[in-house]
């Protein structure tokens, strides 16, 4: 507790040093303490995925086949229009004013070849990664965590995603098997559902509108079954409950790792390095939940949440003692003295005690009666 923060420099020289397979063990390790304590489940599995901005810029893209960047290529456009040696202006003006449609099989970043053109969460289009989670609906620990190429599919990587937590709960040393899928209708694919059908798993994914009918006179009967199997499940009211619990405890997980944790913007380049990094985030989640878990506490925000609760309860406790001596102080007065009890402050040399001096409370005392103090005048 009392050595200084690493550097910068020494975490990247260990994740350098440090291969994927090492990684990996740390991310099953905290599974492993979770199934110790027997938080895990495993039976539902929810899948999402999101994006996340590469360390690459947009406009250095070049062509695949010439090697040619963004501004050559404008200018070959204006060539073909018959404008010869336009100015940056002109290329500006003639970028903004038409209609972009970029390929990532014709264009690539030179700087991170593993980036994809792609649209961000927010609208824009950026180079960026694909990263997926599978989560545990009943436990909410992040089961397995993936970093993709962000032009794969969400129906290409649901079935492998699934796999990959269940070899997880294995690895773990849960013997809970899943049989539960949820998903958004982004993952829905007869092809896909017809694949988990194959696995014996229970598909929830809502089905997306589309303008016709579907027809199924060249597609294989099992893709119609799979299809019409989930579309029963849909509609029953579970279906309703684990989306709902699906959008809370995965958009969460999300939360807490690219916009809390700061991991929407990757800041290294290749997709092991993005992988290594991601993985040691998804597993310190995975941490902070089985610390709150088991002890309520799971992140230095808590701890100061509770310093301030400690410190309203400190006063609190100090108040209540006030006005409980302030009562029992005035009961014994009024106990001693009778119905000649006066009024007014205590006589000299009678002290309060240490613990009513720190809580500023002073318990009168009873004055002397007059016959008490002929008694004591004659005694002397």
């Amino acid at each position: 507790m009392n050595e200084s923060t690493p550097d910068h420099s020494s975490l990247t020289k260990i994740r350098q040093r440090l291969p994927l397979d090492v990684h990996e063990r740390v991310f099953l390790f905290v599974l492993q303490v979770a199934q110790d304590k027997h938080l895990l489940r495993g039976k539902t599995v929810a899948v999402d995925a999101t994006t996340l901005e590469a360390n690459a810029a947009l406009r250095g893209i070049v062509r695949r086949d010439s090697g040619e960047d963004w501004k050559a290529y404008l200018k070959g456009l204006l060539a073909e229009q018959g404008v010869e040696n336009p100015t940056a202006e002109d290329l500006r003006r003639f970028d903004t004013g038409r209609k972009k449609k970029v390929s990532n099989q014709d264009w690539a970043s030179p700087t991170d070849g593993d980036s994809r053109i792609a649209k961000m969460k927010d609208g824009r289009t950026r180079l960026a990664y694909k990263a997926e989670h599978a989560v545990d609906l009943d436990s909410e620990f992040v089961l397995a965590a993936a970093i993709c190429t962000a032009d794969q599919s969400d129906t290409a990587t649901l079935v492998a995603r699934v796999v990959q937590a269940q070899a997880d709960l294995m690895l773990a040393g849960s013997e809970e098997g899943i049989e539960e899928v949820v998903a958004d209708k982004g993952y829905h694919k007869a092809e896909t559902l017809a694949e988990c059908a194959a696995w014996k798993l229970r598909t929830y994914i809502p089905e997306p509108r589309r303008k016709r009918k579907r027809r199924w006179r060249d597609k294989p009967q099992t893709w119609r079954r799979a299809t019409e199997a989930n579309r029963r499940r849909v509609r029953q009211a579970r279906s309703k409950r684990l989306q709902k619990k699906r959008s809370e405890v995965v958009e969460r997980s999300f939360a807490h790792i690219c916009e809390t944790g700061g991991g929407r913007r990757m800041w290294l380049r290749g997709l092991e390095n993005v992988t290594k990094r991601y993985l040691v985030q998804v597993a310190a989640h995975n941490l902070s939940l089985l610390m709150r878990k088991l002890f309520g506490v799971g992140k230095p925000r808590t701890l100061q949440g509770a310093v301030g609760l400690l410190v309203w309860l400190i006063c609190g406790l100090a108040v209540l003692a006030s006005r409980w001596l302030e009562r029992r102080c005035g009961q014994r007065g009024a106990d001693d003295a009778g119905p000649k009890l006066k009024t007014g402050s205590p006589p000299r040399g009678q002290n309060p005690t240490m613990f009513n001096r720190l809580l500023g409370v002073r318990c009168p005392q009873p004055p002397s009666l007059p016959g008490a103090a002929e008694g004591r005048g004659k005694q002397v």
